[in-house]
């Protein structure tokens, strides 16, 4: 997501700021859910327990939760928070939408099959790391984790995220963060994004898709 020009941000003065930008009655980054996380729909199962972290107004957590997952959705915005929990209604499905402070939230360990972070830069690279490790933290072993961001190229693109180069992502950095897990795809590529008012236009993207490791036998 795009996020505030000043990353120093307190945990008030960032929910005032989310609080204002999810202000209106239309779903700022849309309703629908982000294209890569619709396009892993084959490797999720009915049943599974899934954490989208800062999940803004909700469009991936109940796009989850209709396909049968067991979801709890993250924000520090209650105005988003509150967007969620309707756009679930509208759906017919249940989503857990918990207001939360990712630096003080207590994290729930190995409680989930899958973890989702889309667009997490608002965070720079001292709270990434550690957003990134409670993410792992929060994966059951064998979990299964789907994370999307912008890359460098995104600044010139100027179309959605930060405008603070270390706030985003290369290949080189996911591939350090996640050492631990096993990946399954990590791929940068440009496309063209519309995903309500906020990201639109061509974009300059990378996804990563990996493993925690299971349990050694014995």
């Amino acid at each position: 997501m795009s996020r505030p020009e000043r990353t120093t941000m307190t945990p008030d003065e960032a929910r005032a700021f989310w609080d204002g930008r999810y202000g209106g009655e239309s779903y700022l980054f849309g309703e629908q859910p982000n294209a890569f996380l619709a396009r892993q729909a084959d490797r999720l199962r009915p049943g599974m327990t899934a954490l989208a972290v800062a999940d803004g107004e909700g469009r991936n957590g109940v796009w989850l939760a209709r396909q049968g997952l067991k979801v709890t959705s993250t924000d520090i915005s209650p105005r988003a928070v509150a967007k969620a929990r309707a756009l679930a209604a509208r759906h017919g499905v249940e989503v857990d939408a918990r207001l939360a402070d990712l630096e003080t939230w207590d994290w729930p360990v190995e409680a989930f099959d899958v973890v989702v972070g889309v667009f997490l830069q608002f965070a720079p690279p001292d709270m990434r790391d550690r957003l990134f490790a409670r993410m792992k933290q929060a994966l059951k072993p064998g979990g299964l984790l789907l994370l999307e961001g912008y890359r460098p190229e995104q600044l010139a693109y100027g179309t959605g995220g930060p405008s603070q180069v270390e706030n985003l992502y290369t290949e080189a950095l996911l591939r350090g963060a996640f050492a631990d897990m096993e990946a399954i795809s990590l791929a940068s590529y440009d496309a063209e994004i519309e995903e309500g008012s906020g990201h639109v236009g061509p974009s300059a993207l990378i996804d990563l898709v990996a493993t925690k490791p299971d349990r050694p036998a014995g």
